[in-house]
């Protein structure tokens, strides 16, 4: 029996947000996808596989259904992670990880949002003083702590406050507690002929890499 023969006449099995393949449907939701593809050899991975729907797919393997596609990817114990892109596994994880571990996996091979930084580039930028961070909380979360440097301009105000932010000494990054808002406020600036970017994941990401961060 051929791993990469065609699909199965009633496709993968479908458990919550995340189908269970076998070796007959692993060509057609691996090998041919365009997006980037997390193989999950465990159970219930539904939580994440919802998170990323749209940018990548989480299907499961169960090693009792398909033994041999289990030995061909040289799968030694459960649970096991991989994730292919551009048909070649792309990395892996032995063991039990969590959606963090899940998402930094596939993270590398997801698309970028058009102005996207991540908190390392923006550190760079700034250092560099090629951006100014300007941060779309209210005013007492950014009292308690902000990004150094960092300008308060609240999201409900912004748009209102757009002379301000063209009379900034370099480009406006904005960011919020998790990224998501200031993502569409970019998104809605720059369709406005105003270039801004925003810094992916928030604060949260900015302090989850450990980065210095300003305080009365």
């Amino acid at each position: 029996m051929s791993l990469l023969g065609g699909p199965g006449p009633s496709g993968p099995k479908e458990t919550g947000a995340v189908p269970t393949i076998t070796e007959r449907e692993f060509e057609r939701e691996v090998l041919s996808s365009e997006l980037p593809v997390l193989i999950v050899f465990v159970a219930e991975v539904e939580a994440f596989a919802g998170e990323i729907r749209g940018k990548a797919k989480v299907v499961k393997v169960d090693v009792d259904r398909a033994p041999a596609l289990a030995r061909e990817l040289r799968v030694q114990s459960v649970p096991t992670f991989m994730v292919f892109a551009q048909q070649r596994i792309a990395d892996m994880a032995v063991g039990a990880i969590r959606k963090k571990r899940m998402r930094e996996m596939v993270e590398p091979f997801l698309p970028r949002a058009e102005g996207a930084l991540k908190a390392i580039e923006l550190a760079q930028l700034m250092r560099e003083g090629l951006v100014a961070p300007v941060d779309t909380r209210d005013k007492g979360a950014f009292d308690r702590a902000h990004l150094p440097g960092a300008v308060n301009m609240p999201l409900e105000e912004i748009e209102g406050r757009l002379a301000e932010l063209h009379m900034l000494p370099a480009r406006p990054v904005v960011y919020c507690r998790a990224g998501d808002k200031t993502k569409e406020l970019a998104d809605r600036l720059n369709e406005q002929g105003l270039p801004v970017a925003f810094l992916e994941g928030g604060i949260l990401a900015w302090e989850s890499e450990g980065l210095p961060i300003q305080k009365p």
